[in-house]
């Protein structure tokens, strides 16, 4: 492989895998890390039967996890229906120097650490987890439809829960892994998702707005088809107290600040506009020199004075109405959630005896060795 200062060294191909089950910023942000260690990303991805035998049933479809994670601007290569226990045969056969994972633990149904292959052999390094998410936290989130998790002031930052000991996903839980509830956004994560680069003079602008809440493969194909339309393509954000007046309930899941990093890690997104206004305006048509705004089949729900938020853009000839094929909408996931509610909440609760029994273990061995 050659290289801008003339130096050739060996192609470094790093193997990452897991359940990728609700795609979000946290496994975006361990997928950063693994690509950073090296030249190419692979991502194995579990099947259905594997996770549910292993975790519990997943939420997004095998097909549904396997799009998510090709959307991800980190991955080079994806491996459908990659074994749950990582082998040396899988490296070798994908032509992968080593493993990474994040410094959580991951256990078969029987309690074997699901790495212990590659380690043993040397050939697996760590990243660290993000801390503040992860698919079971936002599950019981779901389960709890309580609106604690985009407070306002100073509690702006908290996303913790009330009442969902029976989940452990609050700050009372006791995992050290997905008992986590607490994010805290940095100007320095918000860089390393960001790619930097502005659109050139020639580039045709295409802007997109909403919510984007519990980023899905709905909003990954009616990004795919907007981006079609141009060369750069901009996603406003709106805050979470204006999506919550039309999206009511306990909507967004997800706070501004993780929809942020959510969206940016979208390889077809280029810039996101964080706290968009909700109509889009006249000035920020200008100051983003937007050449067409789009928006998908979902219904319009109008601006305060029942104003067309896209009337501006409509008056320049710069609206569209696109149709990305793909009709999942946020509110059909939350669907599935409630739908399969003790599936979920005997998966978590599970997932969580697991770990702390395997916590406990590790904490016991470390004891030792410091006394011994």
């Amino acid at each position: 492989m050659e290289h801008v200062n003339g130096s050739s060294e060996k192609e470094v191909r790093v193997w990452c895998d897991g359940c990728y089950d609700m795609v979000h910023f946290g496994h975006a942000n361990s997928l950063r890390q693994a690509k950073a260690l090296g030249h190419k990303l692979v991502v194995g991805i579990h099947n259905d039967e594997d996770i549910t035998k292993n975790k519990g049933p997943p939420v997004f479809t095998q097909e549904e996890r396997y799009k998510m994670v090709r959307g991800i601007k980190w991955v080079d290569e994806v491996v459908e229906d990659a074994p749950y226990v990582t082998t040396l045969e899988t490296l070798d056969n994908n032509n992968c120097d080593f493993c990474v994972h994040g410094d959580d633990i991951t256990l078969t149904a029987d309690g074997v650490d699901t790495y212990h292959l590659v380690k043993t052999a040397e050939r697996y390094k760590e990243v660290s987890r993000t801390a503040g998410v992860s698919t079971t936290d936002l599950v019981g989130r779901m389960l709890l439809m309580t609106r604690n998790h985009f407070k306002q002031g100073d509690q702006e930052y908290s996303v913790e829960k009330d009442g969902s000991s029976k989940l452990g996903q609050d700050h009372s839980a006791r995992s050290p892994w997905t008992g986590c509830s607490q994010f805290l956004p940095t100007t320095q994560k918000i860089i390393q998702f960001s790619d930097g680069k502005a659109p050139k003079p020639t580039d045709k602008i295409v802007y997109v707005a909403g919510a984007f809440d519990l980023f899905h493969v709905g909003h990954l194909d009616f990004l795919e088809k907007a981006k079609t339309y141009g060369d750069y393509l901009i996603v406003g954000l709106h805050t979470d107290p204006v999506v919550n007046v039309y999206k009511g309930g306990n909507y967004p899941i997800m706070n501004l600040h993780e929809r942020v990093l959510s969206v940016l890690a979208c390889k077809y997104v280029n810039e996101v506009v964080i706290g968009a206004p909700y109509s889009v305006t006249k000035d920020l048509m200008e100051h983003f020199n937007v050449d067409l705004v789009c928006h998908g089949q979902t219904t319009i729900a109008p601006d305060v004075g029942n104003l067309d938020p896209y009337a501006v853009p409509k008056q320049m000839g710069k609206f569209m109405l696109i149709d990305s094929g793909n009709p999942i909408t946020t509110e059909d996931i939350v669907e599935r959630i409630i739908r399969h509610r003790l599936e979920y909440e005997a998966r978590n609760v599970k997932k969580e005896k697991k770990e702390i029994e395997v916590f406990e273990a590790m904490q016991r061995v470390k004891l030792a060795e410091k006394c011994g």
